[in-house]
């Protein structure tokens, strides 16, 4: 069948497309700007914003296919984020289309639990989407999944492998239960329901076979990593709420940090549900967790992952703290100094405009790096200007390669550092 599958980049979108082109569908999907390369087993992309619904636009795009598999998903609003139209406005208007164009099959990805209790706007937004595709005339199933582990990681699933590699395990006060569900598993699922004459009108909990701690899914994570078992400390009440703060903050400047006030919220009634539905109209038993990660062997880049997932974070605030604080520091208490050295590099009268210049370009740079959508650019320039004061040092002033502290010889692991969170940087 030619079908359509939103949110093709995501975790699930771009499984469901590997698994779906593999049982030799056409398999197209959506994207709201330029596709990257290799993002899903695809034979094409469609333009589709959620937060601009087209609908008649849509409409006509939607020609030809068969079925559509919607994966889009954003946990919580941010600028580039917006959950009301990714999950509510967005999923209906792609909904009518769908009923408009003929396009009878309609699978959707939901949240386990969004029908029991809406804690957040990611919670209620689900279930306002939820309820729009069931008021429409089409052969319709609503997947409600748990947390969903597998290869890739993304969001919670990369938390959790980065939690696994810290020798002391965090635990966040008020945390529910999970059953998580095995990425291959919800692939399957999606296989087998879009077939013409599969069950329709259906709305399944996708949950594994066990309930377990958000510790214990961590700590199985860390022995199939084959690290010894982590002791686990309790995160303080004051500490966590600061940290979803941080985590809201970081989303405010473009960032998709796991830890934010809707994780905070979503996590106290936990991930579970009952799979006996889902099993028996599709016939799957769902792994455990233990059963899906000794199917997977770990690889070096497995081990890898995992403690620069945490590092990362730490990376990125260190150097918008040592570009803005290098600025600060020459624009205030550091900048007769700067004039000094100037002046003995020979400048004359440009000394103090030069440090005021100098002190702009680190604070640009270092701004740059803490907007997301800006950070890659904002690296680059840190590598151009770091080079620079290198080349610069060395024709005007070469003797402080030569000095106790050297000045210039520490701009190299400052260097390097922003080539590795440029190799680090991507999220997905």
């Amino acid at each position: 069948m030619k079908l359509l599958v939103t949110g093709a980049s995501g975790l699930i979108g771009q499984s469901v497309c590997t698994r779906l082109a593999a049982d030799g569908h056409e398999v197209w999907g959506t994207t709201r700007g330029a596709p990257r390369p290799g993002q899903g087993a695809v034979a094409g992309w469609l333009r589709m914003d959620f937060t601009r619904p087209d609908p008649a636009g849509w409409r006509a795009q939607l020609q030809g296919f068969e079925a559509v598999v919607n994966c889009v998903g954003v946990l919580q609003d941010s600028p580039r984020e917006d959950t009301a139209a990714a999950h509510d406005s967005g999923a209906e208007a792609l909904f009518r289309a769908c009923a408009e164009a003929g396009v009878r099959r309609v699978l959707h990805f939901s949240a386990i639990g969004v029908d029991r209790h809406q804690l957040s706007g990611f919670s209620a937004s689900k279930l306002a989407g939820d309820r729009a595709l069931m008021a429409l005339d089409l052969d319709w199933v609503i997947l409600r999944p748990s947390v969903v582990l597998g290869g890739p990681v993304y969001g919670a699933s990369a938390l959790i492998r980065g939690l696994a590699a810290l020798p002391l395990l965090p635990v966040m006060p008020a945390t529910g239960p999970l059953q998580v569900v095995a990425l291959e598993d919800v692939a399957e699922t999606v296989a087998f329901l879009i077939r013409p004459e599969a069950p329709a009108r259906l709305v399944l909990e996708l949950a594994g076979p066990e309930r377990l701690s958000f510790a214990e899914v961590v700590a199985r994570h860390r022995a199939w990593l084959g690290w010894r078992p982590a002791r686990r400390i309790g995160v303080p009440g004051w500490l966590a709420a600061l940290l979803y703060r941080l985590g809201d903050a970081a989303a405010r400047l473009g960032w998709r940090p796991p830890l934010r006030s809707t994780a905070r919220r979503e996590i106290t009634q936990g991930a579970v549900g009952d799979p006996a539905p889902w099993m028996e109209a599709t016939g799957i038993f769902p792994l455990s967790l233990s059963e899906a990660l000794a199917r997977r062997p770990v690889s070096v880049q497995e081990r890898w992952f995992a403690p620069l997932y945490v590092i990362k974070p730490v990376l990125m605030v260190v150097l918008v703290l040592f570009w803005t604080i290098t600025a600060v520091i020459s624009l205030t208490t550091g900048y007769h100094n700067g004039v000094e050295l100037m002046h003995r590099a020979g400048t004359g009268p440009l000394a103090g405009p030069g440090v005021v210049a100098g002190a702009l370009a680190d604070l640009a740079v270092g701004l740059s790096i803490a907007w997301r959508p800006s950070a890659r650019r904002g690296l680059w320039a840190a590598i151009a200007l770091s080079a620079f004061y290198i080349v610069t040092g060395t024709l005007l002033l070469p003797e402080l390669w030569n000095e106790p502290l050297g000045p210039l010889l520490k701009i190299w692991p400052i260097l390097m550092a922003h080539f590795v969170a440029l190799a680090i940087l991507d999220e997905r």
